[in-house]
């Protein structure tokens, strides 16, 4: 499945959520990753969040489409960066 994953996190844990999710995911934007994901990797990678935030201050937000070819992306401006999931 395709998944894009968008987080507001308190400061301090930023780089290591960012550090996480980039084992699994591209990414794309200051909090926002995207990339392709088993329903496993999906339940590995929300444990492993689970882990890094505090869920009473922080926030994740999982969007899932069955795969990339349902999804329309649309850009304005600048690229922010190339897609990228090198650690």
């Amino acid at each position: 499945m395709y998944v894009i994953i968008t987080y507001d996190v308190e400061q301090h844990k930023v780089n290591k959520l960012c550090q996480y999710l980039r084992q699994y995911l591209n990414w794309v934007q200051n909090s926002v990753f995207e990339g392709e994901l088993t329903t496993a990797e999906l339940i590995e990678v929300m444990e492993g969040v689970k882990k890094i935030i505090d869920i009473e201050r922080d926030s994740i937000r999982i969007y899932t489409l069955p795969s990339e070819k349902t999804l329309k992306k649309l850009l304005i401006g600048k690229r922010y960066r190339e897609p990228t999931n090198i650690v």
